[in-house]
């Protein structure tokens, strides 16, 4: 009974705590003509990090590491790394408190103020984990979207250059045709020279950040190709059909591996079917002439 008044208090704690912060806001916005004083109202995950801000304060290289996460996730719902950390935490205390409630009332073999905590550390760690197994599947969407996508791209910018225009305008270019992973981050280099920054330094940070191989070797090139002033669209092109190549020669490679990934499928759940259609008649033929 020890855990169950301990969550019913935690509960009703964050309901309180809750019901005050509205009120609050309530006075200020009466106070204010019905607006709310300052800015405008902040998206729920910048209230939660400014709620948890002094329990989410990171040291620095894991805030540094974070970032950097996020970064190449495409930075989703402009997260920080507090945010990211408060957001961990937050869910961590949800489940926590939802795993407290499933232990008491879930039927086990030990007792209840055992299974109680058991349940609830383990929904925990399952809430505090889970916001980074979602960011590692962002990540490799994104890198997946971007290796998709860099031959046609790099199509785009080997006619635009040939044509006589500049790299920065090939690159406007890929922004206007792709709406992707790729569009966002080559728009982040156009972004950042507009700021001042070297054009091959936003370049190479693009490939660093990104972290697929492909756009990796397009970057190096270019590069290369600016330092020792060598004919960039015919790089360009050499390039576009060296990804073709690749991405052929995967494709093979995937479609070999196929017929090895059928296997399991086919006797899980294929041939038992099959075997029942085919046998079950005569099955019953031999129970009925026993009988």
């Amino acid at each position: 009974m020890m855990q169950v008044a301990i969550a019913a208090g935690l509960i009703c704690g964050v309901i309180v705590f809750a019901y005050f912060i509205a009120i609050d806001q309530y006075r200020a916005a009466a106070a204010n003509g019905g607006h709310l004083a300052g800015s405008p109202r902040q998206p729920f995950l910048k209230q939660l990090e400014s709620l948890m801000r002094p329990v989410s304060r990171l040291p620095a290289r894991t805030a540094i590491q974070i970032r950097q996460k996020l970064s190449q996730a495409g930075n989703p719902a402009s997260l920080t790394p507090a945010g990211f950390q408060a957001l961990r935490y937050s869910l961590a205390a949800l489940l926590a408190i939802a795993g407290l409630a499933v232990g008491l009332v879930l039927p086990l073999s030990i007792p209840a103020f055992v299974a109680a905590p058991l349940v609830g550390a383990v929904a925990a760690a399952v809430g505090y984990v889970l916001p980074l197994v979602w960011l590692e599947q962002r990540i490799a969407q994104r890198r997946r979207q971007i290796q998709r996508s860099l031959a046609e791209a790099t199509d785009l910018l080997t006619l635009v250059v040939e044509s006589g225009m500049s790299l920065d305008e090939g690159m406007l270019s890929i922004t206007e045709r792709f709406h992707n992973a790729l569009g966002d981050e080559i728009g982040k280099v156009l972004r950042e020279i507009r700021l001042g920054r070297p054009r091959m330094a936003a370049l190479e940070h693009m490939a660093d950040t990104a972290g697929v191989s492909d756009l990796h070797h397009l970057v190096e090139s270019i590069v290369q190709s600016d330092q020792m002033g060598v004919p960039i669209a015919r790089l360009l092109r050499v390039q576009a059909t060296e990804m073709r190549r690749r991405q052929r020669q995967g494709a093979q490679e995937r479609a070999a591996q196929a017929s090895s990934r059928m296997v399991f499928p086919m006797v899980g759940c294929i041939f038992p079917v099959l075997w029942i259609v085919l046998l079950g008649p005569a099955i019953i033929q031999v129970l009925k002439s026993l009988k």
